[in-house]
């Protein structure tokens, strides 16, 4: 089958790349043209695991190509996905600019029937905003259908989620739209929920906002167990046992990041909103979130209240571990509240610096280090901010040659508390008694 997809970000070029891998003859166009040129040679600016040898091995076959014109990338695909990006606009409302403008170059050049398939978070009933467009810009009176195909990816497994998934949700107005979709993912054996395009697109703002609330609500807990002196491991553990509730997302830490979850329940408390609803639930989801940072910061302040040409030592950048993901990283607002109390930091990531970077530049005040070693040279505390697979094997008596005083806040419940006191460590983990006399 023929597909373009439109706007190859993180989620555009795993959908290319896995449909190709499929089989099927994928096109992918976006208007930045050196990301086109860098996908066209295979290499991809976007790190996730096992997708630059994924794009390089469907280049090769012939099952994948690239392009910089829309003309082109429309009159390529039968099957169409819009992949650009939906941000936040001021208030939590997310920008559909992106997607209005595709939707209206598809209407105008398109001379054959499409299947348009939105695959960008989208609020509910956009699927409705996207037909309208059509109907008022179809140069050539062809057959347009309108569909929503959430994505379920987690950014550091996406590749392996696209062909494992738990479901794949198709929102569909006909039994020609359904016949397509069960063509396009054959192979793949996961259930299909098939739906209208309403219901698909509020599946998918539900979902990541019930994620986002497991995560907020064990934090929430977490901050009591530190109040009385109870585990959050433990308490997870013990919640985690019945099948109403789960295991997954009650890890208790310094908070969730990324392109998803932050926009995603500011947009569905949004829609509440418009919709006459109080969703305001969500605001306390996100309030939790944000107040992460500043309790991890506040366990520094413990034991080094004054910040001002301290060197502290950050572990770990991107928001979550397999990717060089930083959008709505913890990190980066710790580096900003750290610095502007004139902190020296040195910093490593295994590869979220180079992002890093362009936002907070090198300095005589910020160091980009070589490995966690050289982060935590001459350091007066260390933050372990994600928890990358890197960090769980360090030789913390090789650490505490190096640095000035044994102080680790842990932001991830990464390491032992037993063993941080066996090693001589003050140690603040998250939701656990900190160990704080050594």
């Amino acid at each position: 089958m023929k597909v373009s997809v439109i706007g190859v970000g993180y989620v555009g070029i795993i959908t290319a790349v896995s449909l190709a891998e499929l089989g099927h003859n994928v096109l992918g166009m976006d208007d930045n043209k050196e990301k086109v040129k860098s996908f066209s040679k295979g290499i991809s600016p976007i790190y996730e695991e096992g997708l630059e040898e994924a794009l390089n091995k469907n280049i090769k076959e012939g099952t994948l190509s690239f392009t910089d014109s829309i003309e082109v990338a429309i009159s390529h695909g039968e099957v169409i996905f819009i992949c650009v990006g939906t941000p936040s606009l001021p208030g939590g409302k997310a920008d559909l600019s992106f997607v209005e403008r595709v939707a209206r170059e598809i209407a105008k050049n398109a001379k054959e029937y499409k299947l348009i398939v939105e695959k960008s978070t989208v609020p509910v009933k956009t699927s409705e905003q996207i037909l309208k467009t059509i109907k008022l810009y179809n140069k050539h009176g062809v057959e347009l259908e309108v569909a929503s195909n959430p994505e379920f990816l987690r950014e550091g497994t996406a590749l392996q989620d696209f062909f494992e998934a738990d479901r794949i949700v198709i929102g569909v107005s006909s039994k020609k739209a359904e016949n397509l979709f069960r063509e396009l993912y054959k192979g793949i054996d996961s259930p299909i929920v098939v739906t209208d395009p309403n219901t698909a697109e509020i599946i998918k703002h539900a979902s990541n906002s019930f994620l986002a609330m497991k995560i907020s609500f064990i934090n929430m807990v977490a901050d009591l167990c530190e109040n009385t002196g109870a585990d959050i491991n433990k308490v997870a553990e013990g919640m985690g046992f019945d099948k109403r509730i789960g295991k997954s997302f009650l890890n208790a830490g310094i908070g969730y990041g990324g392109s998803c979850f932050p926009k995603d329940v500011r947009a569905f408390n949004q829609i509440g909103k418009e919709n006459g609803l109080d969703f305001s639930l969500l605001k306390d989801v996100d309030k939790i979130n944000i107040e992460r940072v500043e309790r991890f910061i506040s366990k520094l302040r413990k034991a080094h209240w004054v910040f001002k040409d301290k060197v502290f030592s950050l572990w770990g950048l991107a928001f979550k571990p397999g990717t060089d993901d930083i959008r709505e990283a913890p990190a980066l607002k710790v580096m900003e509240i750290l610095l502007n109390e004139g902190a020296i930091l040195r910093v490593y990531d295994p590869k979220a610096m180079e992002n890093v970077k362009k936002i907070f530049p090198p300095t005589e005040k910020l160091y980009y280090a070589q490995d966690p070693y050289d982060a935590a040279k001459d350091s007066e505390a260390i933050l372990l901010i994600t928890e990358w697979d890197e960090f769980k094997s360090i030789d913390f008596s090789k650490i505490k040659d190096m640095i000035l005083t044994n102080v680790l806040i842990d932001g991830r419940n990464l390491y032992s508390p037993k063993k941080m006191k066996e090693e001589g460590f003050i140690y603040y983990p998250v939701g656990k008694p900190p160990i704080e006399e050594i």
